[in-house]
């Protein structure tokens, strides 16, 4: 694996993890949070991908990390609609996610 990765390897980590705690939360809320629940899954998803295919150097990493950093933007926009802590932290997390996406394609 590249040692490049590894900021960005981190970032799909806490990107996940931020995704999945926000969803969980969400869950709980209203039905106003529909769509930050439906963006928290599919951002959690991706990242894990990427971090799958980075770890087993996937021909396709640069398309993933492509397709990784479009949905944590459009994630972390909805989640800062929001005034929950859970929903502030994941839009920082994926904000910060896509930004490292980027930066290896």
């Amino acid at each position: 694996m590249n040692a490049s990765y590894k900021q960005c390897l981190t970032a799909l980590r806490n990107c996940m993890e931020a995704c999945n705690v926000c969803y969980h939360a969400s869950l709980k809320e209203e039905q106003r949070m529909m769509q930050c629940i439906e963006f928290d899954r599919e951002c959690a998803d991706i990242c894990s991908y990427a971090i799958n295919a980075i770890q087993r150097s996937s021909k396709f990493v640069s398309g993933i990390l492509t397709l990784c950093a479009e949905i944590c933007e459009a994630c972390g926009k909805e989640c800062d609609t929001h005034d929950h802590r859970h929903c502030k932290d994941c839009a920082a997390a994926c904000f910060d996610c896509a930004e490292e996406c980027r930066k290896l394609v």
